[in-house]
């Protein structure tokens, strides 16, 4: 059973991981402090908007996602308090705005309505509208689109990559085996799929060198991870790629 500290207003709890579909979302147990909620449309620990107002419309390139719900439980059963249940990082889009100028041309929001997408864990601002938790976010902080269950399904957008890590030593070099716990998380993997390319100057995408299939080493602590049903993935920026292993 998950363990539950009490430490004042402060609140430890071992969540349960957050799923989007089949996609689960590794993460540790957090601390964080009490709060509330209040109706309307709520930017959390910033402004209260008059519960008037029946609609939001997004603006440039920014995009409304309605949050997929948080999980309520801990993986041992304990009802967890809305103060400390994990936050997700997946939803469903409900608005996007007109999209981005450069120059005479204009490039609209490649997220169509309807869509689920995953979202970078700290990205937007948060709100609460119609009983609902939502978010604002820049459409750059959209990791991909979900198309299936399972993460390797996902479509990565502008320069973004899905890669599916290598699996740990289960050994020393010196024969001793390994605990999970003291296994060491690789920084190679296999790409699975890659985005269109970023955004230029002159409003062009740039193609992804990176072509799916190829064995890449990627930096240490870049991107966010993801538990798939056939192992562990990760999505970063190009960027973040520093080699191709032959």
């Amino acid at each position: 059973m998950a363990s539950v500290q009490l430490t004042g207003p402060r609140v430890a709890v071992a969540a349960k991981p957050a799923a989007l579909g089949g996609l689960r979302l590794p993460m540790p147990s957090i601390a964080v402090p009490s709060g509330r909620r209040a109706r309307g449309l709520v930017v959390r620990a910033a402004t209260v908007v008059s519960p008037k107002y029946t609609s939001i419309k997004p603006l440039g390139d920014r995009v409304l996602v309605k949050v997929k719900t948080s999980e309520a439980k801990s993986e041992g059963g304990i009802l967890l308090p809305v103060s400390v249940q994990t936050r997700p990082q997946g939803g469903e889009v409900i608005a996007v705005g007109e999209g981005r100028s450069f120059g005479s041309k204009s490039i609209e929001i490649s997220v169509p309505i309807g869509a689920q997408v995953v979202y970078s864990k700290y990205a937007g601002t948060e709100l609460e509208f119609n009983d609902a938790d939502h978010l604002i976010l820049k459409e750059d902080d959209i990791i991909g689109i979900l198309d299936g269950d399972d993460v390797k399904d996902l479509k990565p957008l502008n320069d973004r990559i899905l890669i599916k890590i290598a699996e740990a030593e289960e050994q020393t070099a010196g024969g001793l085996l390994l605990t999970q716990a003291t296994k060491e998380k690789p920084s190679v993997g296999t790409v699975v799929a890659v985005g269109p390319g970023p955004l230029g100057e002159d409003g062009s995408r740039t193609p992804l060198s990176i072509t799916p299939g190829s064995n890449v080493m990627y930096t240490k602590y870049a991107g966010s991870e993801f538990k798939g049903a056939e192992g562990e993935y990760i999505v970063l920026r190009a960027s973040d790629v520093m080699a191709v292993l032959s």
